[in-house]
């Protein structure tokens, strides 16, 4: 995600919230997609101040319809008394019916799995990015690894000749 500046203060903010990294390491990214989310107000207070993890997450597709398992979002201190802020309340995703029938398909038919893969704002609404992915082997793994060192040792030598 490329950094936005501010028209206000000129300072640059990045709109990314959260990203899974350990995603790309466990699982081949076939596609992705985009998602709104439904949340309540102390979720998104709590977005804009970072206080979100997708570590564990997962997207689970029941009666038709995605949602977003295991991410934990940490109420602010300064909640509100009145409202109960749960962590890891399952949230709704928010797709078009024809990338939901797809993902449906490919889930229940092909093997795959839905993985959240970043939650970023756009134009003031919180969007997740979904890979449709099928996991990696230890084998794989470790190929990957060793082809990212590779590629570092490359760049360094080609630098310094």
């Amino acid at each position: 995600m490329a950094a936005k500046k501010s028209k206000k203060d000129g300072k640059q903010t990045d709109n990314t919230i959260a990203v899974n990294r350990q995603a790309t390491h466990e699982y081949y990214i076939e596609e992705q997609f985009e998602a709104g989310l439904v949340l309540e107000g102390w979720e998104v207070k709590s977005m804009r101040d970072g206080r979100v993890q997708l570590k564990e997450s997962y997207v689970e597709i029941r009666r038709g319809e995605a949602w977003l398992c295991g991410a934990h979002v940490s109420a602010l201190l300064s909640a509100s008394t009145h409202v109960n802020p749960e962590a890891v309340r399952r949230k709704k995703l928010l797709l078009h019916r024809r990338e939901l029938n797809r993902l449906i398909g490919s889930v229940e038919r092909k093997g795959y799995t839905l993985i959240p893969l970043s939650l970023y704002w756009i134009k003031g609404r919180a969007k997740l990015k979904i890979g449709l992915a099928k996991g990696k082997k230890l084998h794989d793994k470790r190929a990957a690894a060793k082809e990212k060192d590779w590629q570092r040792d490359k760049a360094r030598i080609m630098k310094h000749g």
